[in-house]
C-alpha cells in the first residue's frame, strides 16, 4: 500500500499490477489476508508467524489494521470501487448480519478476522486491540471522501464508487466550516472537473483558506 502511494514503479505500471495481485491472491469475502498460502509448519527463519494455525494472526489472517493501507492505496490510484469494497468488508457495521460467526462487537474493530485457511473463516478476534479505527478514519475521510488537509488549503480529491451520484460532507479546517457538496454526474471514481466556493469558481482542487469563524459552501463536480 505504501509503495503504491509512494508511486514507486508507477511509470512502469507497477502500482496497478501490485493492486491487481493483492485482489487476486489476498482478497476474500471478509477482507484481505496477510499472506497466501498460509504456513503449514514451523520455519525457524520465519519464527512466530509460522507458529500460528493457518488463517490466524500473522499466518494468513485478515489483519484489519493493514487492510486500511490498501484501502488508501486503491483510492490513491483512483480505484474508488475497490477501495470502498475493501472498506465495507472489514467495517464492523457491515458484519452485523453475520454476528453469529463474527462474534465481536458490531461497533468496534478487532485486531483480526480469521482468514480463509482458518477453521472459522470470518470470525473476529481481539476486539479493541488495534489501530484500525484511526487508520480507517483516515482511509474513509481523506482518501475515499478525499478531504485532505494541505499546506495551501483544504484539498478535495474524492475517490468514490462510480455508482454514487455524489456526497455531502462538513469539514472543520483552520477554524472555518466548509459545507461540501460533491456531484458525480458522469459516475466516475475519481477526477475533479470544477470547484466553486460560495458560487465563485476556484482554480484547481485546493480550497483557499477561509477566515476563522466563517462558513463557506463548496460545490465540487467530478468528471
Amino acid at each position: 500500500g505504501f509503495a503504491v502511494m509512494s508511486e514507486i514503479g508507477k511509470d512502469e505500471g507497477a502500482d496497478i499490477k501490485t493492486l491487481n495481485s493483492i485482489d487476486k491472491y489476498l482478497n476474500t469475502k471478509y477482507g484481505l489476508v496477510l499472506n497466501n498460502p498460509a504456513y503449514s509448519k514451523y520455519y525457524i527463519q520465519y519464527g512466530e508467524i509460522s507458529t500460528y494455525p493457518g488463517g490466524y494472526k500473522e499466518n494468513a489472517g485478515i489483519f484489519t489494521h493493514n487492510n486500511a493501507w490498501i484501502i488508501c492505496a486503491e483510492a490513491y490510484a483512483g480505484r474508488g470501487d475497490k477501495a470502498f469494497e475493501y472498506y465495507s468488508k472489514i467495517a464492523p457495521a457491515f458484519n452485523e448480519e453475520i454476528s453469529d460467526l463474527h462474534k465481536t462487537e458490531p461497533y468496534v474493530y478487532g485486531q483480526m478476522i480469521a482468514g480463509k485457511d482458518a477453521s472459522r473463516f470470518g470470525e473476529g478476534k481481539n476486539s479493541w486491540l488495534t489501530g484500525t479505527a484511526a487508520w480507517n478514519m483516515v482511509a474513509i475521510s481523506q482518501y475515499i471522501l478525499g478531504l485532505q488537509a494541505d499546506f495551501d488549503g483544504l484539498k478535495l480529491d474524492p475517490s468514490i464508487p462510480h455508482e454514487w451520484d455524489g456526497m455531502t460532507a462538513t469539514r472543520q479546517f483552520r477554524g472555518a466550516t466548509y459545507n461540501i457538496t460533491v456531484k458525480n454526474p458522469d459516475h466516475v471514481c475519481k477526477g475533479v472537473k470544477s470547484v466553486t466556493v460560495d458560487g465563485k469558481a476556484v482554480e484547481g482542487n485546493v480550497l483557499p483558506v477561509a477566515e476563522a469563524g466563517t462558513s463557506v459552501n463548496v460545490e465540487v463536480v467530478m468528471g
